[in-house]
């Protein structure tokens, strides 16, 4: 058959993404993948500079994705359906242009790991993510921001004549355009990916992005890739070079055979062709490859221990299969930052397929000769001279107009495109694509002011580039300017200025966002108590000015904690009544009220909390909260009215371990 690019729908059971958080991301978000300071000192010279270069301070422009559940029900997702007769690869542009499915047709094998559900949770740059296929990461150090995010999707002519899917977005993080083209050459049993992402503006910029595989665990499964050396970087948050495949009287490309998680990010020789493939105890499965450019290659794994395993449990359906990744990048880790040079292009080429090999050579103990057979049968199956000519080709292309748009992103890309006046041949960011979003900062653009608004309803994302801050540093002052005016400042670093802008802000027209702002300033600035006053008022401003449950269960989320920070739990707990019965049977807030019991010297109906059980849905990668809490009660229990000691600690430990439905951490 010849290669054909259809919509289709998908039909999962799905939770609920919820609303996005209306409250500007000011504070730093949580990394769990830092490398300590002192431990930089040994690592080589580029690593060590590129770890260090541009790190994500801000969240801001985007917003928190923090509203979805774990309720899930019959959901029909939008895809499209890339299909000849060897391969038929399943994309779905509504989140994240995510490859659900790759399906080798001859033999019926799902090359990739097809989650059975759409459980999202808190372990993206902008917290909703969820588990499987090929995702596309680009941005920071994490899961992208867009990861549940739409973006544009065209038919475009494939290089061969055929037909191309096009995805094209605006990465907003580092403010970068980029694309992805996916197409299958007839008769291929590799579906080929370009990746082009421009940097339009006349400065350098960071820029990352790693291509993410989700494949199946099996208790067979072995990871090879044309490495002796791997950096390695656990909980301990260290990079240590360790050998591959044996490290510590076990062989680590057996994932199973690894008892927390962990990633290797492998050491390629520079001159070696760039692969990474799982395979099963039989030698088949699932091989990547690409041009040089895309010289980083990783295994992250789960581990096989308890807290592990529930992590596999929390992102699917118990029962089912778990997962692994294995992924290539442009830096030898992800904890590093490239810089892009004004006006330039990266590009590269990926593929990815099927592969069958003599399974007594995969899985033998002779290192060399596993590596060479799957070199060999790569080699075979898809030449790297074919890759090098097929990217050429797709270059010579890659500035095609589409033919038919088959899906929409955002409007924030057309209103870049717009400012600057970008020419962005091949990723149309057309105008008809602005919204409500968008509309105040095109008047803004346009006639040098923000259209009169007031602060009684939310005002909407604010932008934070430095062009944008510009124009709002020039333009009529109002009590909306100036707010909008200090989240950009704060974004920048400069927070006194923040400060005195949200001040006249305040001056002009008191708001819950406003004194929300300079609430989480006070906390970042070291004044708990004044930050407590701060919440309650914004909290009392927003209940008198209507506001609906998002915006209240944002701020309580915020609030509650400083509260307790400031010694004020009859506040919290007054808050927190507050809140409306949905909003406090969430899990998060189930959280919240067991801490506010324990701060009221209330132990027992802290212990009730949990004894009736609740699940914190949007619970982060490495959140030790919950955990925490539980040790709190225990030791309080085991202390009674006498002191903590670290005695109390471990008796505590040892009678109240924490439950397998909150056993997130390891021990």
């Amino acid at each position: 058959m010849a290669t054909t690019v259809r919509r289709t729908s998908i039909t999962l059971p799905a939770a609920h993404l919820g609303e996005e958080n209306p409250l500007p991301a000011l504070r730093t978000p949580a990394d769990p993948h830092q490398v300590h300071e002192r431990d930089r000192a040994g690592l080589p010279a580029d690593m060590a500079r590129q770890i260090g270069y541009a790190p994500l301070r801000s969240l801001l422009p985007v917003r928190r994705l923090d509203g979805y559940d774990r309720h899930r029900t019959p959901t029909d997702l939008d895809a499209i359906v890339i299909e000849n007769d060897r391969l038929r690869a399943t994309v779905l542009p509504g989140l994240g242009g995510r490859v659900y499915s790759l399906v080798h047709k001859s033999t019926g094998r799902e090359l990739l790991y097809r989650n059975p559900v759409l459980q999202p949770a808190d372990f993206g740059l902008a917290g909703a993510w969820f588990s499987g296929g090929i995702e596309w990461n680009i941005g920071a150090t994490g899961h992208t921001a867009l990861c549940c995010a739409p973006v544009h999707a065209a038919r475009v002519p494939a290089p061969d004549g055929g037909e191309m899917l096009r995805l094209w977005e605006w990465e907003r993080l580092r403010d970068l355009p980029f694309q992805i083209d996916l197409w299958l050459p007839e008769d291929a049993e590799f579906l080929l990916v370009g990746v082009r992402i421009r940097n339009p503006h006349h400065r350098p910029a960071p820029v990352y992005w790693w291509s993410n595989t989700a494949v199946t665990e099996s208790p067979d499964t072995r990871v090879i890739v044309p490495a002796e050396e791997a950096w390695h970087f656990g909980y301990e948050r260290s990079l240590r070079r360790v050998p591959v495949p044996r490290w510590q009287g076990a062989d680590r490309t057996y994932p199973v055979r690894g008892e927390r998680p962990a990633d290797y990010f492998y050491e390629v020789p520079d001159s070696a062709r760039k692969w990474i493939a799982a395979l099963d105890g039989e030698g088949h499965g699932l091989v990547q490859t690409s041009t040089d450019r895309l010289r980083g290659r990783k295994l992250f794994l789960w581990g096989n221990g308890p807290a592990s395993q529930r992590w596999q449990r929390w992102l699917t359906e118990p029962g089912t299969d778990g997962y692994i990744e294995i992924q290539a990048g442009l830096a030898r880790t992800q904890l590093e930052h490239l810089r892009m040079e004004p006006v330039s292009e990266l590009s590269w080429l990926e593929a990815y397929g099927p592969l069958a090999t003599d399974p007594d050579a995969a899985h033998g103990t002779d290192w060399t000769a596993a590596r060479d057979a799957v070199a060999r049968g790569l080699e075979a199956a898809l030449p790297r001279s074919y890759v090098e000519e097929a990217y050429r080709a797709w270059l010579a292309s890659a500035d095609t107009e589409p033919r038919e748009i088959l899906a929409a992103g955002s409007g924030w890309g057309a209103l870049e495109v717009l400012h600057g006046r970008f020419k962005l041949p091949g990723t149309p960011f057309d105008e008809a694509t602005l919204g409500e979003e968008q509309r105040p900062w095109v008047e803004l653009l346009h006639n040098g002011r923000l259209p009169t608004g007031s602060l009684d309803v939310p005002p909407g994302p604010t932008l934070v580039a430095a062009h944008w801050r510009e124009l709002l540093e020039t333009a009529p002052a109002d009590a909306l300017v100036e707010y909008h005016l200090g989240v950009a400042q704060w974004h920048a670093g400069d927070r006194a200025q923040a400060v005195r802008s949200w001040e006249r802000s305040l001056k002009a027209a008191e708001s819950c966002w406003v004194v929300r702002c300079l609430a989480v300033a006070d906390a970042e600035s070291g004044h708990p108590k004044r930050a407590a006053e701060r919440y309650l008022r914004a909290f009392a401003l927003a209940v008198e000015s209507g506001q609906g449950d998002t915006v209240l269960g944002a701020l309580a989320r915020e609030a509650v904690p400083a509260l307790l920070a400031a010694g004020r739990a009859e506040d919290a707990e007054t808050m927190l009544g507050a809140l409306s019965p949905e909003v406090r049977r969430r899990g998060r807030f189930r959280l919240l009220a067991a801490q506010v019991l324990l701060a009221l010297g209330d132990v027992s109906g802290a212990r009730g909390v949990f004894d009736a059980g609740f699940e914190v849905d949007d619970l982060a990668e490495g959140e030790e909260t919950l955990s925490e809490t539980w040790f709190a009660v225990a030791e309080r229990l085991v202390a009674g009215s006498g002191p903590v000691t670290e005695t109390v600690r471990s008796r505590a430990r040892a009678q109240h371990p924490v439950p397998d439905a909150y056993a997130f951490q390891p021990e």
